[in-house]
Formats: structure tokens, C-alpha cells, sequence
């Protein structure tokens, strides 16, 4: 019990950092995203920025609210006291993870690495989705334990954009990469580590609770 108690406490802590960064980020310290687009090169299709933009806005706001939702739905308390508003936001979330892989896949073609960085996503916006509607079917037929590891394996999916920039990061700055190639390898570790982290948590802290 207290491990789960210490990996949710991590978890709010994390989760909410992050959203409050997206959104200072991607609606007041840089809404034209400027810098993000500076390293878009060579793109194969003609970005309409406007466009472009207005599905960003989009995107980042029901990420933010897939990553809120879910952590409220990870809550025992909430869960206990009100198991109507867990399940309405569970629908919340999963409305929300739906519109992000949408948003996602136009985005997916001007990403970042061409066609190969494009790939990936676009196997993120598959995998995604059905592993949510998964832990939903769980719950309908009342396996408890398998929904609560079926959401901890979509929940992780949240963390895809804060992987993605730490993955980068790490290969740009650490190991001298060029931009595009460590966003590249960037997208393809985020890929093995969200399906990797969720089963050590589930196979390790979670096991037998």
C-alpha cells in the first residue's frame, strides 16, 4: 500500500508539472511555436501554419485533459467515495485520448525526421486507442484488476511528448546527435519505453494488489 501511495504521490507530482508547462508553453511563452517549428526541414507536404497551429491548440489541450483525467480516475479516495464521477471521467478520458490520436494523425506527416519519425507516431495512434477501449471492455465485464493494468498501460501513453523531449534531449546534447536523428530515435524509445515502464510497474510494485 504505501508503494502505491509513493508512485501516485511521483505520478500527481509529474503529470501535474507537466501539464502546467504544456500549457504556459503552447499558449503563452511560445503560441506560434516557433522554436518547434524551426527544426522542421525538408517537409515532403506544405505546412499550413494556420491550420497546423489550430490542431496543435487542440491536441495539447485534451492531452492535458487525458493526463488530468486519468490521474484523478488513479485516485482510490475519488474512486471510493464517488464511483459515478470515476466512471464519467473515465468516459472523459478515453473522449480525450480519442481526439489526441485524431489530432495526432494529421500532425503524424509533418513530424519532425520525415517519414520514418511519421511511422511511428502513426503506430502510437494505433496502439493507443485500442489498448484504452481494452481496459474499458475489462471493466464492463468487471475484471477490476485487469482494468486498473489496462489503463496503467494507456496512462502511460500520456507521457509521450515529455518522453519524446527527454529521449532527445538526452541524444542531441549527451551522445552529439543532429536534432533530426535524435527526434527520430527519440519517437522510436519513447514507443518501447511506454509499453516497457507500465509492465515492470504492473509485474513489480502492483503485483498480487
Amino acid at each position: 500500500m504505501k508503494k502505491r501511495k509513493l508512485l501516485y504521490g511521483i505520478l500527481s507530482c509529474v503529470s501535474i508539472l507537466f501539464i502546467l508547462c504544456a500549457l504556459a508553453k503552447n499558449y503563452m511563452i511560445d503560441p506560434g511555436a516557433v522554436g518547434f517549428l524551426s527544426h522542421k526541414t525538408g517537409l515532403k507536404r506544405v505546412l499550413n501554419l494556420r491550420v497546423w497551429l489550430n490542431v496543435m491548440y487542440v491536441h495539447v489541450a485534451f492531452a492535458c485533459l487525458a493526463m488530468a483525467s486519468g490521474l484523478l480516475n488513479f485516485s482510490t479516495r475519488i474512486f471510493e467515495k464517488s464511483r459515478k464521477l470515476h466512471r464519467i471521467n473515465g468516459y472523459v478520458y478515453i473522449l480525450s485520448v480519442l481526439l489526441v490520436v485524431v489530432t495526432s494523425g494529421y500532425m503524424a506527416p509533418y513530424a519532425t525526421g520525415g517519414k520514418i519519425s511519421s511511422m511511428a507516431f502513426n503506430v502510437i495512434n494505433m496502439i493507443w486507442p485500442i489498448i484504452t477501449i481494452t481496459a474499458l471492455i475489462q471493466i464492463k465485464k468487471k475484471r477490476m484488476i485487469r482494468h486498473r493494468n489496462w489503463m496503467i498501460r494507456s496512462y502511460a501513453f500520456c507521457f509521450t511528448n515529455m518522453l519524446i523531449h527527454l529521449v532527445t534531449f538526452l541524444f542531441e546534447q549527451v551522445f552529439g546527435f543532429g536534432y533530426a536523428d535524435s527526434y527520430t530515435i527519440g519517437v522510436y524509445g519513447t514507443l518501447a519505453l511506454l509499453l516497457l515502464i507500465p509492465e515492470v510497474i504492473i509485474r513489480t510494485i502492483l503485483r498480487n494488489s
